[in-house]
């Protein structure tokens, strides 16, 4: 469905400021409610939670510089027309003995904080969870600089959440008392706050250490993906990789994507995930780039808005620009199903969408669509399987011959053969599909593609609309299927 605005519009926007322990953070949203796009991504490092951890109080300095980047903020916003802005504080203004008299301070610039109270802040955490990945169950931690929290979640809501001072800013100084002290302390933080869990869930990471410490494992592991978000772990190879990660005193190499201040906290975040998984004992891990942020956002939508596919509304709102709507996406899964199920799918949809917009892209810059598309892009709902997926079907629906399909890829290692073969086949059908029809819903729902007899074939009422070129596709698609092409 076409909305007639573009996701880049700054008069459609949301802001959220999320005044935090480490950083001071402005993020600007555009484009579908759904699946929000980043127009702006602005922070500050003020590290107000340090001098929360050693003294009690906010730092003169610290403040300072907070307010200083408000007032950009608010300059920035005003003059932009953002029409919605939600301000968050968390445990620095929380836990501080002068934080009411610096929200007061942040009322003066002209914005409206609301502070959140640990369990807040954790379920609010918790809810963008669950806008990035519907189906979540199991623990979300979010890991700060001043806290860590912790909640439950299944059937689409939280419950039991708490916060524990096991922020990033927080944990050298209890590390500093040895690997035993630092263990114990975790467990008695946890036996007062009653919090255990249910072995074998998945345990969902969030926050700014935790995602540094993925790609930190990412990168020892030579994973084929560079976006933290969706990365999956199970917890024996998470564990092992933390205990390595979590070595005191090694000097921690720089990671591609990753900050100098967000460097110094992976051996720490390791050690308190070591923990973790030790005492909570999940039977894995994912990594999400979406959470109190998030969670402000997907709040506020109506039921009927959050119950939307994420993955599928992200790619709509994507193609849309190249002429690719619900119509056309429509049509051209309505034509292959019979021979490819897989475009049924929500999945398979939003592939199909992918690779009927790749066939407006210019050919010489579709060799990199599968990585860029399908593994680099930023998509939520999909996991380590499902971009692989996307990655596959995009690459067959660029591809060059039969040869390709014998070329080692870097998502082969992501998703089970099975699905790889069923994604280059709807990519296989989707360049047949756009090349029959020049990308016309209208002639695309003038046939049919069809397996009768062991034979793959076109119904058409419509005689000569097939071409050359459209033959050489039937072929390789029938091959590919183990088919004979009428």
């Amino acid at each position: 469905m076409k909305t007639g605005l573009s996701i880049y519009d700054w008069a459609q926007s949301r802001a959220i400021i999320d005044i935090g322990s480490n950083t001071v953070r402005l993020v600007v949203y555009g484009g579908p409610p759904r699946a929000p796009v980043t127009l702006l991504n602005e922070k500050v490092t003020a590290k107000l939670g340090k001098h929360v951890a050693e003294t009690g109080k906010l730092s003169g300095k610290a403040v300072a510089g907070v307010l200083a980047a408000l007032r950009r903020y608010k300059a920035l916003i005003d003059l932009a027309g953002v029409p919605r802005v939600d301000v968050v504080a968390t445990a620095a203004a929380r836990d501080a003995s002068n934080g009411p008299e610096f929200l007061e301070k942040i009322r003066a610039i002209g914005f409206e904080p609301r502070l959140l109270s640990g369990v807040e802040e954790a379920e609010t955490s918790a809810t963008g969870v669950l806008g990035a990945f519907p189906d979540a169950a199991g623990i979300v931690g979010d890991m700060g600089g001043g806290s860590l929290e912790l909640v439950d979640v299944a059937d689409g809501g939280t419950s039991h959440g708490v916060s524990l001072p096991l922020g990033s800013l927080r944990l050298p100084a209890l590390r500093a008392k040895g690997d035993r002290v630092f263990v114990r302390e975790i467990g008695k933080m946890l036996a007062k706050a009653d919090w255990m869990a249910e072995p074998g869930v998945t345990l969902y990471l969030v926050g700014g250490p935790m995602r540094a410490l993925a790609r930190a494992m990412m990168v020892r592991l030579d994973w084929p993906l560079e976006d933290t978000h969706g990365f999956a772990l199970d917890a024996a190879e998470a564990l092992k990789l933390a205990r390595q990660l979590a070595r005191r005193g090694q000097a921690v190499k720089p990671v591609e994507g990753v900050s100098s201040s967000r460097l110094s906290s992976i051996p720490d975040a390791a050690a308190l995930l070591a923990v973790l998984l030790r005492r909570l004992q999940p039977g894995r891990v994912v990594f999400s780039s979406w959470g109190l942020r998030e969670g402000v956002l997907f709040g506020q939508l109506s039921r009927k808005v959050q119950a939307l596919d994420p993955l599928l509304s992200g790619v709509m709102a994507f193609v849309e620009p190249m002429a690719v709507d619900a119509a056309l996406v429509d049509a051209a899964a309505a034509w292959m199903a019979d021979a490819v199920p897989l475009a049924r799918r929500p999945l398979g949809r939003a592939a199909l969408a992918l690779c009927l917009a790749a066939g407006r892209v210019e050919p010489n810059m579709r060799r990199d669509l599968p990585g860029d598309w399908g593994l680099a892009k930023r998509w939520v709902g999909v996991d380590n399987a499902g971009r692989a997926v996307l990655a596959a079907a995009i690459r067959g629906s660029v591809g060059k011959g039969l040869k390709d399909a014998a070329l080692p890829e870097p998502w082969a290692r992501l998703a089970p053969v099975a699905d790889l073969a069923d994604a280059r086949a709807l990519g296989l059908a989707a360049r047949l599909c756009r090349r029959m029809s020049a990308g016309s819903a209208h002639v695309i729902a003038a046939t049919r593609l069809e397996i009768k007899g062991g034979l793959l074939q076109f119904s058409s009422a419509v005689p000569g609309l097939i071409g050359e070129g459209s033959s050489r596709d039937l072929k390789e698609l029938a091959q590919h299927l183990g088919l004979v092409p009428a």
